[in-house]
């Protein structure tokens, strides 16, 4: 297995440094079947001692239970981490899928304060928006976030899965740090105004499932191999045709990273890592062999030839089936 060099290089998103790979703890609690706690924390531990300082959560991952697991872990690390946390998607048995989005601004300071009691911190690196509210102004949520900066709970704002104008019109009222999309080899809706957008505006841009919800590891033949209560199962890209479909990208993915002398998520990820220095991937896991090999993707150099195999491989839309089983709350 290639192994990732200690420390681990840095990348910038505007006014934060950190490890040029994140982690994404959401799956430690919530979506992706059974869950080990001692894993959890033995994933974590792991994760820092090996050079990683960028850790994504949310308050709806669980819902609450991911914040307050790494709450826990955080005591005695807190000045080694840079700690990114979520807000707005809220649990509404009426609502279409048992959730809604909450982007008022009286509801942005309540939210924060209930993610800062869950992490036992005092500030949050990062506060992203999870999603955009359709029935409040996007100037109107920023504008009670920036309020959050002014009285120093958070140091830096963000926004996930919104469309290119919407940052244009947040940016405007507060510095936005990050944009948080998925973005991976089956997942480049990015490059359709996104990236460029925050390359103009200098945002930071963090894509989240850079593996394809774990789908370009390779480790998944059937939808049989997800356990009954995976979220994957109920996704339109791991569903009938489309399975079949997407199934053929990844043994493309297989072939090149065997004659690359890596694994298939060590390619997918270098991918993402060389589409340029303003990304910081968060791939998430569970599990301690697979941190491990994930990061052996900053080990990695693609070639220009190899690169354009892989755009080829995986042109825009090369997928089959939508991200979601419901798309109205994505690039918004």
């Amino acid at each position: 297995m290639t192994r990732p060099a200690t420390p681990l290089p840095t990348r910038r998103l505007r006014d934060l440094t950190v490890s040029a790979l994140g982690l994404g703890c959401m799956g430690m609690s919530a979506f992706y079947g059974p869950r080990d706690q001692d894993e959890n924390r033995r994933t974590l531990d792991r994760a820092l001692d090996l050079g990683v300082t960028f850790y994504d959560t949310a308050d709806m991952y669980g819902p609450h239970t991911n914040e307050e697991l790494l709450g826990d872990w955080l005591r005695g690390k807190r000045d080694r981490v840079v700690l990114a946390t979520k807000f707005g998607i809220v649990a509404d048995p009426s609502a279409p899928g048992g959730r809604r989005v909450n982007g008022r601004p009286e509801y942005v300071r309540q939210a924060a304060e209930a993610s800062l009691k869950r992490l036992q911190t005092d500030h949050i690196d990062l506060y992203y928006l999870h999603r955009v509210d359709a029935d409040t102004p996007i100037e109107d949520t920023v504008g009670a976030m920036a309020e959050l900066v002014q009285a120093g709970l958070v140091r830096a704002l963000g926004l996930s899965e919104v469309h290119p104008d919407t940052l244009r019109r947040a940016h405007a009222v507060h510095p936005i740090t990050a944009l948080q999309s998925e973005y991976s080899l089956w997942t480049r809706d990015p490059e359709q105004g996104v990236l460029a957008t925050c390359r103009e505006l200098g945002v930071g841009f963090v894509p989240y499932s850079p593996l394809g919800r774990g789908f370009l590891t390779g480790q998944i033949r059937r939808p049989e191999d997800l356990a009954e209560d995976d979220f994957r199962r109920h996704n339109p890209r791991f569903q009938g045709e489309a399975f079949g479909h997407n199934l053929a990208l990844v043994a493309a993915v297989q072939r090149l990273a065997a004659e690359k002398g890596c694994t298939p998520s060590q390619l997918a990820l270098a991918w993402v890592l060389a589409q340029g220095e303003d990304l910081v991937p968060i791939p998430g896991t569970k599990r301690v062999k697979y941190l491990e090999d994930n990061l052996g993707a900053l080990n990695i150099h693609l070639s220009p030839d190899e690169l354009a195999t892989l755009d080829a491989v995986f042109p825009l839309g090369a997928a089959q089936g939508d991200r979601y089983p419901d798309m109205r709350t994505v690039n918004r």
